[in-house]
């Protein structure tokens, strides 16, 4: 069974989606150099589809998404597609998933969902990575629930530390319900080094979080937007960028998990 971690944040903009997109080409880049197949699947679970776009994909033209795995209980091997990075696949969304907050929240057992979803294809993937949507409702609920691990990225500034008391409510209350061994990982993201702010910001999450908090540090770089526009994650876009090595010193970390 493959591993599952949750990358969330009810916050937008803190690189939810890169930090998705960029573990998964790290770990394809190292099971290449290692010449073993052990595939990764990303899942787009956010309706916005952020992650669908920044593999190169148009939303709009997929007939079934993760939607349909969810809510029609179409097979989740039938929705999953390649991507061009080997040895990782996708499952993709677009808007049709806004509609299974309201759909989800009357079935029952309805946080398990997504769980019982990817228990269905878990055997084949080495790794699954969940790109959760910004807000902590149905959907990063279920999310939660089906991981092992949650992956919280926090921008460099103040108000990523109040938004992170918000999330340990929600963590602390899937924990007591329904995961309890449900692990966490703090990821600093958007760092700039050149700001006394940013600076400080960086040794309070450390403080506050401890042995949770990754070392690997994400700096702030027009190059994640240019990978985007591109379609590819950061480590096929820029591979030799300082961005693409320190997504490969936190895949180290997450490797050892």
């Amino acid at each position: 069974m493959g591993k599952i971690f949750a990358v969330v944040s009810q916050k937008g903009g803190t690189g939810k989606t890169t930090t998705t997109g960029a573990l998964a080409a790290a770990f394809a880049e190292r099971a290449a150099e290692e010449r073993q197949k052990r595939p990764t699947l990303v899942v787009d679970f956010d309706p916005q589809a952020g992650l669908t776009v920044s593999l190169g994909f148009d939303p709009d033209k997929f007939e079934q998404t993760i939607y349909h795995a969810l809510i029609e209980e179409v097979e989740l091997s039938r929705v999953v597609v390649q991507t061009k990075i080997d040895g990782v696949d996708l499952a993709p969304a677009n808007l049709d998933l806004a509609g299974a907050e309201a759909e989800l929240i009357g079935q029952i057992a309805w946080d398990r969902t997504l769980k019982d979803t990817l228990a269905t294809v878990a055997a084949r993937y080495d790794l699954i990575f969940i790109d959760c949507p910004p807000t902590l409702g149905v959907l990063t609920t279920n999310a939660l629930v089906a991981a092992q691990v949650a992956i919280v990225p926090l921008q460099c500034e103040f108000l990523a530390l109040r938004a992170l008391k918000q999330l340990e409510k929600v963590i602390a209350t899937v924990r007591k319900k329904a995961n309890p061994s449900l692990d966490v990982r703090l990821l600093r993201t958007m760092y700039d080094r050149r700001t006394l702010h940013a600076q400080e910001v960086v040794e309070e999450i450390d403080r506050v979080g401890g042995d949770q908090v990754f070392r690997a540090i994400i700096n702030r770089t027009v190059k994640f937007a240019d990978a985007t526009v591109a379609g590819e994650p950061i480590l096929v876009y820029a591979k030799d960028s300082e961005a693409a090595q320190a997504y490969r010193e936190l895949a180290k970390e997450v490797s050892l998990l």
